[in-house]
């Protein structure tokens, strides 16, 4: 099943308060009550076409954005290091996250603002210690995410908050898939019509399994958190004004502009 979060469009009949709903096919969207990660999936009569509306962020980020650092041995290769031992985790603000079709925000401070294309992991419900075999339990779905990340800023600062934290530096979407099932899909990421990075999913060093198990085990999650999971090699900057696509297989596309600087 495939959840969406929308803001109605002015002719469609549902006001202008975001909804959310679930995507029954390319056309048309059937909406539900509340939140579904609060309230489950409880579909209403109402219906909308695509078309009449925007889609937006597919959860509303109330907490936080966990990230996985290094985690497809390809990208610790080209960023110079070797292959974690355990999972490297740093956050990004809840501030950052934007739907597709949104706008990535250049910031004045950067001179260098690159893709990142990862697999996101929605958490469905409050969390601590999860065992390796319970981790079904507390996931929601998946979407797609990508960690845009002011390459210069990460190289000057040393570490990566500043650089990982700008608004609009978390695009994800466009929907949440809560059957999708990680394993040999193809993930990638194309700027201005060129793919930029290729690979599998199972190329990821720790799987999600491992990752929420290692992360809950520092931080508790809550329903809403989103965790990304880790971008492979090919790496680089985006074009001001140009278009960047992230896309993984069986997920669909999450599209955003970049903006001029």
């Amino acid at each position: 099943m495939r959840i969406v979060r929308f803001s109605p469009g002015p002719d469609s009949g549902l006001g202008t308060d975001p909804l959310f709903g679930v995507l029954e096919d390319d056309a048309t969207i059937t909406v539900i009550t509340g939140d579904p990660i609060y309230s489950g999936i409880q579909k209403t009569a109402a219906t909308v076409q695509v078309s009449k509306v925007r889609l937006l962020a597919p959860v509303i980020p109330r907490s936080k954005v966990v990230c996985i650092g290094k985690n497809y041995a390809d990208h610790a290769a080209e960023m110079g290091g070797v292959v974690p031992e355990e999972p490297i985790i740093f956050l990004k603000p809840n501030t950052s996250v934007i739907g597709p079709n949104d706008t990535i925000v250049w910031p004045e401070m950067s001179q260098r603002v690159d893709h990142e294309a990862e697999l996101a992991i929605i958490i469905g419900r409050l969390c601590k210690d999860v065992p390796v075999e319970r981790v079904n339990d507390v996931i929601f779905g998946y979407t797609i995410a990508n960690d845009v990340t002011a390459r210069d800023l990460q190289t000057k600062d040393g570490q990566w908050t500043r650089a990982k934290s700008f608004d609009t530096f978390c695009p994800i979407g466009p929907w949440i898939d809560t059957d999708f099932i990680p394993g040999t899909q193809k993930i990638s990421a194309t700027i201005n019509g060129e793919v930029k990075q290729s690979a599998s999913l199972n190329d990821m060093i720790f799987k999600v399994p491992e990752i929420i198990n290692f992360v809950s085990r520092v931080m508790t999650l809550l329903p809403g958190d989103i965790i990304l999971t880790g971008t492979p090699a090919g790496i680089g900057p985006m074009v001001a004004g140009g278009q960047a696509t992230m896309a993984i297989e069986g997920l669909g596309e999450l599209t955003n502009k970049v903006s001029n600087k």
